[in-house]
C-alpha cells in the first residue's frame, strides 16, 4: 500500500456505531427478550449501551454481565416456577427475588463489564427513576416491582416501582448514556385493547387501579420510540406478563427470535444509514 493510500485509510477510518439496546417491561414476556438477543447473536451484533425496565432491566443486567442467550435460558430453565407463583400474591416482598437474582448478579453496577442502567418509578412523584450505581440485584427489584403483585422497594431514601409506569423501553436513557444507534424492544406494542376486554376483566383491573401507589405516564411509551432508532415488536398478544408455562416461554422465545430475525436486514440497513450521516457531521 503507496503513502497516500495509507493517509487515507488513516483519515478516513470509520469509527463503528455505539449500539445501544433497550429491553422494555412485560413479565413473563420477558422471554421473547432472549429470542432477540439469540438472533443479534447469530448476526454477530453485540452492543455497547444497555438500558431495561422491569424484566427489560434484569435481561439487560444479566447481558451486561456477559451471559448468553443460552445462559439466561439456563437461568430461566433452573427457575422454581411454583415458588416463584407463591409470591405473586397482593404487594409481597421483593426480597425472595433480590435473593434469587444476587446468584446471578452480586455486586454494584461498577463491576458490569458494560454500562447498564435500570429504569423505575419514584412512588411519591410518579417521576422516572434512572438507576445506575448501588447494588445491581436491589435495583432490578426496585424496577420490576410491579403492584399489586409486589410492594415498593426502599432505595435511596425513596420506595421505588415498576419502571414501565414512566418509561417502559428506555431508548431515551440510552441515547443519554452516549448510544449513537439504539434498538427497542417492546413487549406490550400488540397487548389486547381495553375494549376487547371482557366486561369482568374491565372492572378487575379498575378496582386493582384504585390500590396501585403510581400511574402510567402519557408519555411512557412514546418517550422511549421517539428515541429508538428501530424498535422490534414481538407479537404477543395471547400471552399475559404471568405465562409461566413452559409451552408459554418457548413461544414467546420463538416470538422474539423470529421478530429479531425478520428485521435483521432492516437493522443492519439502518445502521449504515446512521454511520453515512454520523460521517456526514463530522
Amino acid at each position: 500500500m503507496g503513502i497516500f493510500s495509507r493517509l487515507k485509510s488513516l483519515f478516513c477510518r470509520r469509527e463503528p456505531l455505539r449500539l445501544g439496546l433497550a429491553l422494555g417491561s412485560g413479565g413473563a414476556k420477558g422471554m421473547a427478550h432472549l429470542g432477540v438477543l439469540k438472533a443479534f447473536e447469530e448476526a454477530g451484533l453485540s452492543f455497547s449501551v444497555i438500558a431495561g425496565s422491569s424484566i427489560g432491566a434484569i435481561v439487560g443486567a444479566l447481558y451486561a454481565k456477559g451471559f448468553s442467550s443460552a445462559d439466561m435460558v439456563g437461568i430461566v430453565e433452573g427457575l422454581n416456577r411454583r415458588e416463584f407463583s407463591r409470591n405473586l400474591r397482593p404487594f409481597a416482598d421483593m426480597d425472595f427475588a433480590e435473593r434469587f437474582l444476587e446468584q446471578y448478579l452480586e455486586g454494584d453496577f461498577s463491576a458490569l463489564p458494560l454500562p447498564f442502567a435500570a429504569c423505575a418509578t419514584d412512588g411519591e412523584t410518579n417521576s422516572a427513576v434512572v438507576l445506575r450505581e448501588g447494588p445491581v440485584a436491589r435495583a432490578l427489584t426496585a424496577s420490576a416491582a410491579i403492584p399489586p403483585f409486589f410492594r415498593g422497594v426502599d432505595l435511596n431514601g425513596r420506595r421505588l416501582y415498576d419502571g414501565a409506569f414512566t418509561d417502559a423501553v428506555p431508548a431515551d436513557v440510552c441515547k443519554e448514556m452516549g448510544a449513537d444507534f439504539t434498538v427497542g424492544v417492546d413487549l406490550s406494542a400488540h397487548a389486547r385493547p381495553e375494549e376487547e376486554k371482557s366486561r369482568i376483566s374491565r372492572l378487575i383491573g379498575t378496582a386493582i387501579n384504585a390500590f396501585v401507589p403510581v400511574r402510567y405516564t402519557e408519555d411512557c411509551k412514546s418517550r422511549g420510540y421517539a428515541s429508538a432508532d428501530f424498535m422490534l415488536k414481538p407479537n404477543l398478544h395471547d400471552f399475559h406478563a404471568t405465562d409461566v408455562s413452559r409451552a408459554a416461554m418457548d413461544a414467546m422465545f420463538e416470538l422474539g427470535y423470529s421478530e429479531a430475525k425478520g428485521h435483521m436486514e432492516e437493522i443492519f440497513a439502518a445502521m449504515k444509514e446512521a454511520q453515512r450521516a454520523s460521517r456526514k457531521r463530522r
